[in-house]
């Protein structure tokens, strides 16, 4: 009765599935491992962000380039205030407001932009404090460029002057006429009453959609082994029911093929 399955045809429905139920499963065990990184990582963020309120601030130069092991740690630096700037339609606390961003005009001729501080409606710069003359000495989290489009980041160009859609050295280089780091600082205290802003946590280290999406794609991939398993079990059932009633004289002796030549036509339908 199970002839059949020695056909060119079964032969090539049996690689098919023996070949597409590893490869699904495989797939769906790469995307939870994916999953799990992202879980891991967001855990080590919150546990690198506890730990680095607890450090001393470290010179600039030592925690650079950011990455994920230095992004959010305590940095210091020294130098004069020169351009602010306004960074428009950044919520905290659930209010919409602005961060007030500075530049720091280190010894070695680099500015490093900081966020001073947090002030809630539309960007004003009537409103923004001024930052303090002569030579400062700041501390705060150190943070990486930020990307359009990523963290609350807005896409939107045009903006007014002495504005800046996104915190990052190719926005700022056009807007001052000094080198900028690739990297910026919040404040740990706002400055001049303003609300100090919290460090963001490094790229790729968040549960975000990302994350989620990996979840996704597990189930989809588990899905779809299963899906495989059950299309070769009805198409074997149907085929063994055709050569049945072929036997019992129910049907004639092609019926079955021809029948059975459809079956992944119905299947794929």
């Amino acid at each position: 009765m199970y002839r059949f399955l020695l056909t060119p045809r079964w032969w090539g429905i049996n690689v098919f599935v023996l070949l597409a139920i590893p490869f699904c499963l495989f797939m769906g065990s790469w995307q939870l491992g994916r999953f799990e990184e992202r879980v891991d990582s967001h855990r080590a963020a919150g546990e690198q962000a506890e730990s680095a309120k607890r450090e001393a601030a470290r010179p600039l130069g030592e925690l650079l380039p950011v990455d994920k092991e230095t992004s959010g740690r305590q940095t210091t630096a020294t130098g004069r205030y020169g351009k602010q700037l306004l960074v428009p339609d950044r919520e905290l606390d659930d209010k919409r407001g602005y961060y007030v961003l500075t530049l720091l005009r280190t010894d070695d001729g680099k500015a490093l932009p900081v966020v001073r501080g947090w002030l809630p409606g539309d960007a004003d710069p009537a409103k923004a404090p001024a930052a303090p003359k002569g030579e400062v000495t700041v501390t705060g989290a150190l943070q990486a460029s930020e990307t359009p489009g990523s963290n609350g980041v807005g896409t939107a160009g045009g903006l007014p002057a002495g504005q800046t859609g996104a915190i990052s050295a190719a926005s700022l280089v056009n807007l001052v006429p000094y080198d900028v780091y690739d990297a910026w600082i919040t404040l740990d205290k706002g400055d001049a009453g303003m609300k100090a802003v919290p460090p963001a946590a490094a790229q790729d280290t968040g549960l975000d959609l990302k994350a989620f999406q990996n979840l996704g794609y597990t189930g989809e991939w588990f899905v779809f082994a299963g899906f495989v398993v059950f299309m070769w079990f009805r198409l074997l059932r149907r085929e063994v029911e055709f050569v049945r009633d072929a036997e019992l004289g129910l049907v004639d002796d092609e019926e079955p093929v021809r029948e059975a030549e459809r079956a992944p036509e119905t299947a794929a339908s």
